[in-house]
């Protein structure tokens, strides 16, 4: 890329920066949800941790690695609120209750595996920081991110996908994820479709071969199988199909897994490569059609 100018955003609110064509270049729509950056003075307030600690909910810098793709005319939605005010990721009712004052009586609130870990649509706690506020939230505010944040990161993506199909007779979301290195022998990037439920076989295949291709190696569903973004985007009954990458941070970020590294830009290039392949992919419609 060398140092041309960042792209400019088509729009720009708290909750996200959304890169948007006049008419998408092809069916596939990057979602980047733990992008977000925007520390305000009220949340670092709430905190009884430093925003170096809060930093450690992000997926740091992956908004980087979707930058090629904006420029090739994919739509590309970046999340602006940090994972720390609210998770987009997360159902809007995987609530904890120990963290919340005057949730509405009757209120039906749902409970997950990430949230009983403290990671539910507010944030609770991290790995050495077991309390991350200062004091429960009241419902009113949890609401207020919601109306804010959550609602219409999903209502935009929700958008881009039905324009695609509409263009294309089908849409692809790639929901862009990084992960702490695991433990040898580590995969470089896992691919995620709830077990089928959010892609097609044919779809998982085709992105884990094209990463293969370019030296990485890859796992499917484990230990990251995509969370509430792919669930809810993805409806391959509706022609929209929805996969999560996870790209290990030590891949584009220097040794401290704080800035951009020197392998940002090969990164950059797989996760391009795999949008491209996704992108010629033909909707199930003409598969048989492709094969006469």
């Amino acid at each position: 890329m060398g140092h041309s100018a960042p792209p400019v955003p088509t729009e720009t609110t708290a909750a996200y920066d959304l890169y948007e064509p006049a008419m998408p270049s092809g069916p596939v729509v990057i979602s980047v949800p733990h992008a977000g950056r925007d520390y305000d003075a009220a949340l670092l307030g709430q905190a009884r941790v430093r925003q170096d600690v809060l930093q450690r909910l992000e997926d740091r810098w992956a908004d980087l690695l979707a930058l090629p793709l904006i420029e090739r005319g994919f739509p590309v939605l970046v999340a602006r609120v940090p994972r720390a005010t609210i998770d987009l990721n997360r159902h809007e009712r995987e609530i904890d209750v120990g963290m919340v004052t005057a949730i509405p009586h009757g209120m039906a609130l749902q409970s997950s595996a990430k949230l009983r870990g403290g990671l539910g649509l507010i944030p609770r706690r991290l790995p050495g920081a077991h309390e991350l506020w200062q004091r429960p939230l009241g419902w009113a505010e949890v609401e207020r991110r919601i109306e804010r944040y959550h609602r219409p990161y999903h209502a935009t993506l929700a958008r881009l996908m039905r324009s695609a199909r509409d263009a294309y007779g089908h849409a692809i979301l790639i929901d862009l994820h990084s992960m702490p290195p695991l433990p040898p022998p580590a995969p470089g990037l896992v691919l995620g479709d709830r077990f089928g439920r959010s892609a097609s076989a044919r779809l998982m295949t085709l992105a884990a071969d094209v990463a293969a291709a370019n030296g990485l190696h890859v796992a499917q569903n484990h230990p990251y199988a995509g969370d509430h973004m792919i669930e809810r985007h993805g409806r391959p009954a509706h022609g929209l199909y929805a996969i999560q990458l996870e790209c290990d941070r030590s891949l584009y970020l220097d040794s401290v897994l704080d800035q951009p590294g020197d392998g940002l830009g090969r990164l950059q290039g797989v996760v391009a490569a795999i949008a491209k392949a996704l992108a010629q992919e033909l909707p199930r419609s003409l598969y048989a059609l492709a094969a006469e």
